[in-house]
Parts: C-alpha cells; sequence; structure tokens
C-alpha cells in the first residue's frame, strides 16, 4: 500500500481518490482539467484495504471517488461513510479498448471466446452489434453481484483450463495480474479518460462546497486590445458608431448565454456579472472562452479578460481587476482567473475546442520561478505562449520575443533559470553557417500541458 497524497495541496474542494496505482496515476491526470478539486489519493494493493483506506480520509474530503465498482461495493457494505461516495463508470469506450488491445495481441482476423466479469451481458452484446463484431463469443460471470476477487479468478481459470474459452477479460487489476501469472490471456479493462471525467463531474455536483458556490457571484472585466487603434481604420465617425454598436451587440450575446448583466465602463472596457455555476459549465470547467475567437474572427480584435470570484461581490470584482491586469501581462487575447484564496487559474484558451489548459495555482512553483528571476510578467507571458501552441522547447530567440527583451537579456536570464532547474538543454539545432543553436526546454511546464 502506497499513500501518494502531498502535504503541499493546493485549496481547493477536497476529494479522495482510491485505487490501485496505474489507476489512481490516470485519475489523478484528469484532475488537472477540474481546478476547484484538491485531490487526497490513497492507492490500495489489496481490496481489503479499500474500506480502511476510505475511513481514513472520509472526515478530510467532500466526496470519494473509488476505481470502480468491486472497491465502491466494498466500502459501502463494511462501512457507515456519509460522505458522497461515487465510482469511475465501465462502459462502451472501455470495452472498445480492450478489445482492441486483445485482439491485437491475439490476431485481429481471429474468432475469440472470451470470459467477461463486471460488464453487462446486455451492454456487452449492444455494444458488439454496434460495431458490427460477430466473431466475439463471450460468457459472462453469472454468480454474486458482488464478488470477491477469488471468485472472479476461478471464473476464468475453469473456462479457460475447460477450453471454453481462449482468453479473458476483467475490470479488476488484481484479477488480471493473478490471471497472468496463471498463463491465461487476458486484458484488464480499464476506464477511459471520458469515464473518469464524467465520474468527476457527478462527484463536483455532489459536493456541499459546489452546491453552495452554484449562486456565487462572478464578476467579469473584458478589454479589447488596442481598440485605438482599430477605431482609427474607420474614416467617418458613422462607421465608429456602428462599429461600437456591433462589439457591443456580440457581448450582449455572449453575456445572455450567462444569464448574465453586462454594462459598457467606457471606451473599451465591459464588466459583466454571472454565476459561478453557470460560468463553469459554459466554460466546460473553465477551460475555454470561444468568445475571444469569436470577437476576432468578427471584428478583427483581441480581448484581454479578468475573472474574479469572491466571497462578496467587492472581493469579487478586485479579484477580476487583478486577473484582467494577469491577461494584460501576458499580452492579451487570453483570460485569467483569481479564486477567492487569490490563487490562479490560467490562461484560459480563447478558442474552442481546447487543445492545451494550464492551471497555474502552485504557489510553490510561483515562489521559486520568481526567486530565479521570473517576474509575474514573464512567467504570464511563458503560461499564455505554451496555453496556445502545446510547445515548450524554444530557441533563446523564440524566448526572447515572447518576452519583449534582448536576446543577451534572455540568455543571461535562462542561465538563472537553468541554475534553479527551471529550464533544461533539450537539445541542439545545427545551422549551415554559423554556431549551433541550443535548444531550450521550459522543463518546469512541461505537466502544464496535455500528456
Amino acid at each position: 500500500m502506497q499513500n501518494m497524497n502531498d502535504s503541499n495541496v493546493e485549496k481547493g474542494i477536497s476529494i479522495g481518490i482510491i485505487g490501485p496505482n496505474a489507476l489512481v496515476k490516470r485519475m489523478l491526470n484528469v484532475l488537472k482539467s477540474f481546478p476547484s478539486f484538491r485531490p487526497i489519493p490513497k492507492v490500495y494493493g489489496n481490496e481489503d484495504d479499500v474500506p480502511r483506506l476510505a475511513e481514513e480520509i472520509a472526515g478530510d474530503v467532500e466526496a470519494i471517488l473509488v476505481s470502480g465498482p468491486m472497491p465502491y461495493h466494498r466500502i459501502r457494505e463494511e462501512t457507515s461513510l456519509k460522505v458522497a461516495l461515487h465510482h469511475v463508470p465501465l462502459t462502451d469506450t472501455s470495452l472498445y479498448r480492450a478489445l482492441s488491445r486483445m485482439k491485437n495481441a491475439l490476431g485481429p482476423e481471429k474468432s475469440l471466446r472470451v470470459s467477461i466479469d463486471t460488464l453487462g451481458k446486455q451492454m456487452v452484446a449492444m455494444s458488439l452489434k454496434e460495431i458490427n463484431e460477430s466473431r466475439i463469443k463471450t460468457t459472462h460471470f453469472d454468480g454474486s453481484s458482488y464478488p470477491t476477487r477469488e471468485a472472479l479468478i476461478a471464473f476464468h481459470q475453469r473456462l479457460y483450463e475447460s477450453g471454453a474459452c481462449e482468453a479473458a477479460m476483467t475490470a479488476e487489476g488484481s484479477v488480471s495480474e493473478a490471471l497472468t501469472k496463471l498463463g491465461i490471456p487476458n486484458e484488464w479493462i480499464i476506464p477511459t479518460d471520458q469515464n473518469i471525467t464524467v465520474a468527476l463531474e457527478r462527484a463536483l455536483l455532489s459536493t456541499e462546497t459546489r452546491q453552495s458556490k452554484e449562486a456565487q457571484i462572478v464578476v467579469g472585466l473584458l478589454n479589447f486590445d488596442h481598440f485605438e487603434k482599430r477605431i482609427h481604420t474607420h474614416t467617418s465617425e458613422h462607421e465608429v458608431q456602428r462599429f461600437k454598436l456591433d462589439i457591443h451587440r456580440m457581448l450582449l450575446d455572449y453575456v445572455e448565454s450567462l444569464d448574465g448583466y453586462l454594462t459598457h465602463l467606457g471606451g473599451d472596457e465591459y464588466l459583466f456579472f454571472t454565476t459561478r455555476g453557470i460560468f463553469e459549465r459554459e466554460t466546460g470547467g473553465y477551460k475555454s472562452i470561444p468568445l475571444g475567437r469569436h470577437a476576432y474572427q468578427k471584428f478583427g480584435l483581441s480581448l484581454s479578460i479578468g475573472i474574479g470570484f469572491g466571497r462578496s461581490a467587492n472581493e469579487a470584482g478586485t479579484h477580476a481587476r487583478a486577473a484582467l491586469r494577469k491577461s494584460k501581462e501576458a499580452g492579451g487575447d487570453t483570460c485569467f482567473i483569481v479564486r477567492e484564496d487569490k490563487t490562479l487559474i490560467g490562461p484560459l484558451a480563447m478558442a474552442d475546442p481546447l487543445e492545451y489548459v494550464l492551471t497555474m495555482t502552485d504557489a510553490g512553483l510561483i515562489k521559486k520561478a520568481e526567486d530565479a528571476g521570473m517576474t509575474s510578467v514573464y512567467l504570464s507571458k511563458l503560461l499564455a505562449q505554451v496555453a496556445r501552441n502545446g510547445r515548450t522547447d524554444y530557441m533563446v530567440h523564440e524566448l526572447a520575443a515572447i518576452l519583449d527583451i534582448t536576446v543577451r537579456s534572455t540568455h543571461r536570464l535562462v542561465l538563472q533559470w537553468i541554475d534553479h532547474d527551471l529550464v533544461r538543454i533539450a537539445g541542439v539545432e545545427k545551422v549551415p553557417k554559423g554556431r549551433p543553436r541550443q535548444i531550450f526546454r521550459l522543463s518546469f511546464l512541461e505537466d502544464k500541458v496535455g500528456s
């Protein structure tokens, strides 16, 4: 058994994550796109440890998410926890993944007789029919609804040794491991990232903190980048006024989708109010704001957006102004969120679909960056750049352009960052003439991009 909990966790809604090592790692990776959650992970090597692990963390979390049906039912049966309990469901996508891996291992054209546990017979039949797969013949475990590990192993072993089945598919990692030791071809049916995402969304909705924050006021500040330059391209005041009206109409439509309220603060700045629940749903869990792409496509203008959460309207407004300032420091065309505890989320993507999302809430990393001479302005610009293109490898002249400083100054900073383990040399690019160019990797941001 291993405890993967880190004592230096960020603030948020606490959720317990229980499962075998491989699945806990997978669940934690998906959790990166849920900045509202603060995970407290617990890894087990034996299912008998599951109820005890759940009891250990029940007092510290608002919800517990376990990796599958078996540990879920063990907790339900053997404890009397009052905390919300959820498990990651197995759907047809999990089955398709396991089938594909099994057929690749045993032969894609071969007919197979497979023993299956956990997944329902009807669901499997419908899934196979959906993909027009008639070469797979399945035998399902028909014992107890909540079988033991030993019962599942015996089921698969009996069918394999009798020749009734040639391979096994199981939803339990420990069963798969035991079957492998017995020399029985098998595939572990594990949840996909989409399965985990659905379970996390359900867990989030069940928490008291989330329910209390549904109606919390959110303040947003919108500022058009280089607005005056764009205005000067119009030849008459009539065109300018029509242009401003079109912009106002676009923003009204967007805020209407948030069921919010919009007001013009004058010039190039707008203020809007909405509720946290609506804003979270419309941004896909604080991932993207397509308004930015729409504004650029329609008017040739980029947007800087600051969003503030707070325990009062005044606090939310103050945080929105700080978030807008961070967006401007990052070069515009982006959005940041400042939460109640002043931690930062962002930059959010200004387009949809989102390819890369960064969640920058690690106070320890921010302090480490500042100690290395990486100011908040530089940090914001690098975050925004990596969020837009997903790259973490750059040459010094590229970094100079991003930071808007000289190449000489950039080289000096990069050396400092290397000394503080924020950047490392990733390779060398050879050029026809002149010295080879070093490629620097922003290693401190590697785990902030999609894997």
